[in-house]
Parts: structure tokens; C-alpha cells; sequence
């Protein structure tokens, strides 16, 4: 994801499905991972949702790359939410990652809707 194209197809697709499959509520797109948090609504499950994102970006990304074969890494990491302190937390930690990394400026990274009020 260190390509803009790349990346910019992975944050689209992260936005894709807001307010219909998940609320989001901070995510990210780093050079060689992503973050997330979200809120799935309705039936939608986690699982899902991430196997959404995973597929269609992988296409799409190895289309740009001119390349075939995995690009995502087989298993996620997920933390489940437990109270608002937790919550602010995860928010804060995925919104200053790329500060963080010595990423200044960095493009790929936003809020959603989502506040954990809900």
C-alpha cells in the first residue's frame, strides 16, 4: 500500500459499505498494514465484512500492481471493545499511527460516524 493508487483503492473500500454494513468509527492505511474500527450493524458480521474488503482489494490491487498471487496476510488481528475508555483508546491509537511511524501529513487516514455513543 505504499503505492497511492493501491492505497486509495483499500481506503475506498473502507468507506464503501458505511452506515450500510458497519459503522465506522476511525481507520487507516498504512504502507504495510490497516486499521480499523468499526462497528458492525445489522447481520453483518465481522468476518464478512473483513473478507469483503480483502477480496475486492486484492484484485484490485494486484490489477494495479500488474502482479497475481496473496497480498493480504491470512489472519487479522481483532480486539474486541469493551467500555468507552477502551473504545477512545483503539480511536486515538489508529488515528496517530501514521505520526507515529514518521508519517507526516499522511493522507490515508479518518474518522467515521461512529462516535461509540450508539
Amino acid at each position: 500500500m505504499k503505492d497511492n493508487r493501491v492505497a486509495k483503492v483499500v481506503a475506498d473500500a473502507l468507506m464503501h459499505f458505511e452506515s450500510e454494513r458497519y459503522d465506522l468509527a476511525a481507520w487507516c492505511v498504512m504502507p504495510n498494514h490497516v486499521h480499523v474500527v468499526l462497528h458492525p450493524i445489522l447481520d453483518h458480521k465481522l468476518e464478512d465484512i473483513l473478507h469483503s474488503w480483502k477480496s475486492y482489494t486484492a484484485k484490485e490491487a494486484n490489477r494495479i500492481l500488474g502482479r497475481t498471487g496473496s497480498f493480504w496476510q491470512t489472519e487479522p488481528y481483532d480486539h474486541l471493545i469493551r467500555n468507552k475508555a477502551d473504545f477512545l483508546h483503539a480511536v486515538r491509537y489508529v488515528l496517530e499511527n501514521p505520526a507515529a511511524a514518521g508519517l507526516r501529513n499522511w493522507k490515508w487516514v479518518g474518522t467515521g460516524k461512529f462516535t461509540g455513543e450508539e
